[in-house]
């Protein structure tokens, strides 16, 4: 043979060497296991199944074991250990389905082994290499295993008792016997078709009602998306037109009167920003509304430590408290600000709150206390922030307004989702106090920080 003859069939060899090595151990992942597999209970019948499993087990014990005994003559001992494994392999395939195929297997052999023997006497006419009650116990075995392993395992399963079949009754063989080799492959070959099929169509019954969830899902997150985008551009057509209208109006209107008093140029001026802000806001809002994830984390602030706020949502921040007194002030609202203890650096969330609960109050204030004045408090505690707006008893009655009354609600709400309080009620004098408390971290000590300092004044 020429050289380049024996480098083909060197090749050739590895090659196939390879994938015997390859399915060899593709095998033994399948088979060589002891997982737990149990079988659930039916829907409707509920533990009924493994209730006549369990009667049929008895069953093939009782009637092996007379078989084996008084018509092949198999010692009792021996017919015992022989029909206990068959018959514990039809209870054991409920739980753990690939050792009980191998311990039903290894009964089949260790019977046909001993039977083998006593063809030419007492056996003689015999069914060998299984025995009746033997075939029944490994079809049920096949048919617990395709119910819960895959068709590939379940196939080198039939394959290997084929196998051991063929090699006892084929190439082995016996004098005087009646042959069940064939039955019993067919009838487990069977077996495996049809726990298979049963096991593919609860597979597909399972993935249709995940595909079926899936589709209830899309379609009530498709419907809120329709909704929230609805809402956008009314708040877009609407709102943020008038908005637009108030802000050109109050930057024209000096231009309309001779020598407009700078009184009227600055309020004016201040209605312009406040609609200018507004409008900012809104489009912030209007771009949440249109977010498909619109409660989605902002992590981009710092590397590992995210803001836990949703992107694009309006954050103003105590920092801005100033300008919104001042605002409050040119409406014609008297407010003073105090804070004690020393400002800290706070989670946007509690920034957010305590600035959009002040800016609440102060506009309850002046919706529905018409000459009261109004007092802002912050108290700055280590592990979270008081906030209290008190305004006096209004001297004139309050003009009747078209709100839908829900910002204490939505006070409530603010703090409530950080984890504090809020009480609102009527104060002794007369007027109106609402009193929050905001958290920023589970505390160590309770009451105000000792080292920090106070501030009092007007903003």
């Amino acid at each position: 043979m020429s050289r380049v003859g024996r480098v083909t069939e060197t090749g050739i060899q590895h090659v196939v060497k390879g994938r015997v090595l390859r399915w060899l151990r593709v095998l033994r992942e399948d088979l060589w296991t002891l997982r737990a597999d149990p079988l659930p209970p039916t829907v409707w019948l509920r533990w009924l199944p493994h209730g006549v499993l369990c009667l049929a087990s008895f069953g093939i014990l009782v009637t092996d074991l007379d078989y084996l005994q008084d018509r092949v003559g198999l010692a009792f001992g021996w017919a015992f250990l022989v029909t206990l494994a068959e018959a514990g392999a039809v209870v054991l395939a409920l739980w753990r389905p690939i050792p009980a195929w191998w311990l039903s297997t290894a009964a089949m052999v260790a019977g046909a082994v001993l039977v083998h023997g006593l063809l030419d006497g007492p056996a003689g006419g015999a069914t060998w290499p299984w025995t009746p009650a033997g075939i029944i116990a490994h079809m049920l075995v096949f048919l617990l295993l395709a119910l819960r392993v895959r068709l590939r395992v379940a196939v080198e399963a039939l394959a290997l008792s084929t196998s051991a079949t063929y090699v006892l009754a084929g190439l082995w063989g016996g004098p005087d016997h009646q042959s069940t080799g064939v039955v019993a492959v067919a009838v487990c070959a069977v077996a495996v078709v049809v726990g298979s099929a049963q096991r593919g169509r609860r597979e597909a019954r399972q993935e249709l009602v995940e595909q079926t969830t899936l589709t209830a899902e899309e379609r009530a997150r498709r419907t809120l998306l329709e909704e929230r985008s609805r809402i956008a551009r009314e708040l877009h057509d609407v709102v943020a037109h008038h908005m637009s209208v108030i802000s050109i109006q109050a930057q024209v209107a000096p231009h309309l009167v001779e020598n407009p008093p700078q009184e009227l140029k600055e309020n004016l001026e201040g209605i312009r920003e406040n609609a200018l802000e507004a409008l900012t806001e809104l489009r912030r809002v209007l771009g949440v509304l249109r977010s498909e994830h619109p409660d989605a984390p902002d992590l981009t602030d710092s590397p590992g430590i995210g803001t836990g706020t949703a992107p694009h949502t309006p954050q103003p921040t105590l920092d801005r408290l100033d300008a919104l007194v001042e605002n409050t002030r040119a409406a014609g609202l008297t407010v003073q600000v105090q804070e004690h203890g020393a400002r800290r650096t706070r989670p946007p969330g509690v920034e957010l709150s305590a600035y959009r609960i002040v800016q609440e109050a102060l506009s309850n204030v002046l919706r529905h206390a018409p000459g009261a004045s109004a007092s802002v408090t912050l108290v700055h505690h280590r592990h979270g922030l008081d906030v209290r707006v008190v305004n006096s008893r209004p001297t004139r009655g309050a003009p009747p307004t078209q709100g839908a009354g829900h910002g204490l609600l939505g006070m409530r709400e603010r703090a409530a989702m950080l984890g504090g309080t809020l009480r609102a009620g009527p104060a002794p004098d007369g007027g109106f106090e609402v009193a929050a408390y905001l958290p920023t971290s589970p505390p160590t000590a309770t009451g105000p920080d000792p080292a920090t300092d106070t501030k009092d004044g007007s903003a």
